[in-house]
């Protein structure tokens, strides 16, 4: 792993995850733009608020993604290939396990979810058909997470691109045949994701084919070693809980939003798809700094740990910028396109000023995150991440009955602000860490 740090390396792998990422949104913005031509903002938000219940489960599992590009960045910084394969087989056992928990349980887990969102009737009824369609991709979707974090720690971004163009091509091609042609309503929406869901499965093993050569995949006492599998369950137990509460924070969001009626859901769920863009779009260059950060790490070499955070936050700064200009000069044109409900785009306009806020407020957060994911330090992400959400909920008691939605985006802003301050007091350590300890412990 000598290979020089260079700008071109970083967009190397950092471009291919921005070009597939943005069709994680575009997906979004379809989904909601197909059901939106309905000309009711009910069925938007039934759409969303369904989506949001089952983002917050499966990203719950997004540990998979994180932890998996971590240790497999380290241990190819190290030199183990032998890992780098096994470390996917547990991966993708995990989300077997998973996936199939979830679809048995999926009763009293929307019971559970519709319990703490005061949503209309109509609303619920409807998300209820879109969930329990969805719910069955389940097994699908958690893997893919393992799968895409090890083609990013081999520094195989292309791959993520195909898998992500392939699989939201298909759901964006059957969205508009099952909606639109065939007049399935929200049923064609999730009908036509769990079908992309498992067909990106089969393209993302395709893919990893290599970590399936030779008997490294199957070598079940090593895949099962105790001191190997000890500290996955720590990284990814440290994560799960960071995970946990960052979910627990955007679903709060969307479920007080909810409770503030119809047409602000509705006009959240159309704003929401800026926020994913921003995420997207910063996460590739945070991805960037997971896989050369790791591989730093795993070398044990400080400089190269800085110079790999330094440069890739260049990069996720001036991406920010660009998208904070996009969205105050193109956000009406876009919202007027996602739904044609009149109500829904003026209460969209009023708050689109926080869209604008949000790629500069939060840059640091996301770059800080994967940093940190990359160094696999784990246990300072969720000591952070507990202090920044009670500061969130903190900030909501007050802003949520002053301002109303306004206050809901200012509490978000809060968020990230508080990410970022909490990660960034940890990062002298986490430098420090990286010459004194053994890599493959470094939670």
């Amino acid at each position: 792993m000598d290979r020089p740090l260079t700008h071109r390396r970083i967009l190397g792998i950092a471009l291919p995850i921005v070009l597939s990422n943005a069709t994680v949104p575009i997906l979004g913005a379809v989904d909601t733009g197909v059901i939106g031509q309905l000309g009711e903002a009910a069925p938007i938000g039934a759409v969303g608020l369904g989506a949001v219940v089952l983002s917050s489960i499966y990203w719950v599992f997004g540990f998979l993604r994180m932890g998996t590009t971590g240790l497999v960045a380290q241990a190819r910084g190290a030199g183990d290939g032998a890992e780098t394969r096994s470390l996917l087989m547990r991966g993708l056992m995990i989300a077997t396990a998973a996936g199939l928990v979830f679809i048995l349980g999926q009763v009293l887990i929307f019971q559970a979810a519709f319990a703490i969102a005061p949503a209309s009737d109509e609303v619920e009824a409807l998300s209820r058909q879109y969930l329990s369609i969805r719910i069955w991709g389940a097994p699908a979707t958690i893997a893919i997470y393992a799968l895409t974090g090890w083609l990013i720690a081999m520094e195989r971004s292309r791959g993520v691109l195909y898998l992500q163009v392939g699989m939201n091509s298909l759901n964006i091609l059957l969205d508009l045949l099952f909606v639109l042609k065939f007049g399935w309503g929200i049923e064609g929406v999730a009908v036509a994701t769990l079908i992309s869901e498992w067909s990106g499965l089969a393209l993302g093993l395709w893919l990893c084919r290599d970590a399936f050569r030779g008997g490294d995949w199957c070598n079940w006492p090593k895949v099962f070693d105790r001191v190997k599998l000890a500290n996955m369950a720590a990284v990814n137990g440290d994560i799960l809980v960071r995970s946990v509460l960052l979910q627990a924070s955007f679903t709060a969001f969307m479920f007080l939003g909810a409770g503030l009626g119809d047409t602000t859901l509705a006009a959240n769920q159309v704003l929401l798809q800026f926020l994913q863009i921003t995420a997207f779009a910063l996460d590739g260059f945070a991805f960037a700094a997971e896989a050369l950060v790791g591989q730093a790490f795993g070398q044990r070499k400080p400089a190269l740990l800085r110079r790999a955070s330094i440069m890739c936050s260049q990069w996720g700064v001036a991406f920010g910028v660009l998208l904070s200009l996009a969205f105050l000069v193109g956000g009406p044109w876009i919202i007027d396109v996602m739904t044609t409900a009149p109500e829904v785009r003026l209460a969209a306009r009023d708050y689109l000023f926080w869209i604008g806020l949000t790629p500069i407020l939060g840059v640091a957060s996301w770059m800080l995150d994967g940093i940190f994911i990359g160094a696999t330090r784990t246990r300072q992400m969720r000591n952070a991440m507990l202090v920044s959400v009670s500061i969130y909920a903190l900030s909501l008691l007050v802003l949520l009955p002053a301002f109303g939605n306004h206050g809901l985006w200012a509490g978000m802003m809060v968020l990230f602000i508080a990410r970022a301050v909490t990660l960034g007091l940890r990062y002298p350590a986490l430098e420090r860490a990286s010459a004194q300890v053994n890599p493959g412990a470094a939670h």
